[in-house]
């Protein structure tokens, strides 16, 4: 029985080691891990987030037509991971009040407008076990909506970047023809 027991350990921890090696390292060869920062007067801003390519597939648009990232549906905001967004300092966020500190970072993707959402829980993984995202809309701390841009350009690979945009920053997500910006002011 104790050698049952040894046996069955070991190949436990053989499985548990080979999910992690799979979850941690080998998604991320697809989707790359990366950061966009900012920092100037003393206001430090970053956004952690992994970075799908598009790889031919339709990534915005109807459920039915087998849209990547399906209008009207919450989206993780990257791949893999939770996205999270992290401040040094109080911001206002086209309009509202997010106070410093460190978010995962959420949309809901839509053909107009794109709702986006900072949320005060950080999952360890950007969806469930249903593919849903992992997000509790209860925690959410601020939640704006902002217009889309088509633009002629493609975009292989998901950006995220903040750019200064004369006295307000602009939180970035371009993928595909899609560009979203994010009016941030301190």
């Amino acid at each position: 029985m104790k050698k049952f027991l040894i046996v069955t350990g070991v190949v436990l921890l053989i499985i548990i080691a080979v999910l992690a090696y799979f979850r941690l390292f080998y998604t991320k060869s697809f989707s790359p891990e990366t950061v966009a920062a900012y920092e100037a007067d003393g206001l430090k801003i970053s956004v952690y987030y992994n970075r799908p390519s598009k790889k031919g597939r339709l990534i915005f648009g109807e459920k039915k037509d087998n849209a990547l990232v399906p209008w009207g549906k919450v989206w993780r905001t990257g791949a893999n991971e939770a996205s999270t967004f992290e401040t040094n300092q109080d911001l206002n966020i086209a309009g509202k009040k997010l106070p410093a500190g460190k978010y995962s970072f959420w949309t809901m993707p839509g053909e107009q407008t794109w709702t986006i959402m900072f949320n005060s829980e950080i999952p360890s993984w950007g969806v469930d076990f249903n593919a849903e995202a992992n997000r509790n809309p209860k925690t959410d701390v601020v939640s704006v909506d902002v217009p889309v841009v088509i633009q002629d350009k493609e975009f292989e690979q998901f950006t995220i970047s903040i750019e200064k945009a004369d006295e307000e920053l602009e939180l970035i997500l371009l993928w595909d023809k899609t560009l979203v910006a994010v009016p941030i002011n301190k």
